[in-house]
């Protein structure tokens, strides 16, 4: 078989993910923004990992585009879109994909597989979950910040590319319980926008009280939305998801005891949302937080704290200027009572 992959979608996470594949001899066209496509073709790329891994590709090796139809000829088509374009990519992919491609979503949030095989119904399109951090650190490289294995919907399908995708050092790991799988990523990436307020790198963050407890009161919102849904979100980390919350709230030097690994991440690393925001571009805050308080709407709830930290990224997403956050004031600004 021909091992052609498009990653449609080449910022930080398609990138890492592209040259990986590329490394371990798949044939890979990366598609994206003009802005990104300028610095690849400048700078190459260098990546790099928690365990020493470390990958230098030079502009030459690189085939990177911004038009969609150079996924024409490919066999596999990884979305790395943000959450708000996927109605767009569905539609490139539409005009463009191979009917025989397999279509696999490695997007955060809920329903962006579903959204992208409504729009392409005779192909194969898979859910993927994407549970590390890479991060965009000063000196240019890509850093793969956290540690965990992507998830991806079983399928038939997936046989072909499984020796490939270990070989690149990202092997796949096959779930029938996918969109349990999804929620429980959700419950981790409500992260997310606490450290794009915050202004802090992400370890120097969770290493607060303070903006742990504004965490744990996400998630266990969160927990008690998807018990009235009846969805029980899967374990996705170390830890079981009805247990967020206690070891987020313990004291500083009994959660650095008891969930050390949570905090071995690269100094410098931070959520890509704090790099939207920096960059002013819109976020994914409808996705992770708003997919809760409309999930609890649809039934007759409310989710007033997922509420409250969606308004406050999209207040900033206007700003004219990017401020912080503390950890206290976050706290008061998501527990008030009305």
């Amino acid at each position: 078989m021909t091992r052609r992959i498009a990653i449609f979608g080449s910022g930080a996470i398609g990138c890492y993910v592209g040259g990986w594949l590329l490394e371990a001899g798949a044939d890979v066209v990366f598609i994206g923004s003009a802005r990104m496509r300028q610095r690849v073709v400048k700078d190459g790329l260098t990546l790099s990992d928690l365990r020493q891994r470390r990958l230098r590709l030079e502009p030459a090796a690189l085939a990177y585009r911004v038009e969609p139809e150079a996924m024409a000829d490919a066999d596999l088509i990884l979305v790395c879109v943000k959450s708000g374009a996927t109605g767009q990519a569905a539609e490139a992919i539409r005009s463009y994909a191979s009917p025989s491609a397999l279509v696999i979503s490695l997007q955060n949030g809920i329903g962006n597989a579903g959204a992208i095989a409504e729009v392409n119904p005779s192909l194969t399109v898979l859910g993927g979950m994407v549970p590390f951090n890479v991060a965009q650190l000063p000196d240019g490289r890509l850093h793969r910040a956290t540690d965990g294995e992507i998830k991806v919907q079983a399928s038939p399908r997936l046989a072909p590319w499984l020796p490939l995708f270990a070989a690149a050092g990202l092997p796949l790991g096959e779930r029938a319980d996918f969109t349990q799988v999804q929620w429980g990523k959700l419950l981790l990436n409500l992260n997310n926008p606490i450290n794009a307020l915050s202004g802090l790198p992400l370890a120097t963050q969770l290493g607060q009280r303070d903006y742990r407890r504004c965490l744990a009161l996400l998630i266990r919102e969160a927990l008690e939305t998807l018990h009235a849904a009846d969805i029980a979100p899967a374990k996705v980390g170390k830890v079981k998801p009805e247990w967020l919350p206690t070891l987020l709230n313990l004291p500083d030097w009994a959660f650095r005891a008891a969930a050390g690994q949570m905090l071995r991440i690269d100094p410098q690393a931070r959520s890509s949302m704090w790099d939207d925001l920096q960059a002013g571009r819109l976020t994914e805050i409808d996705f992770l937080s708003g997919e809760l308080v409309t999930l609890a709407a649809s039934l007759g709830r409310d989710a007033p704290a997922n509420r409250r930290i969606t308004t406050l990224v999209h207040d900033v997403e206007h700003a004219a200027t990017r401020g912080s956050i503390d950890g206290a004031r976050l706290w008061r600004l998501l527990s008030e009572r009305p």
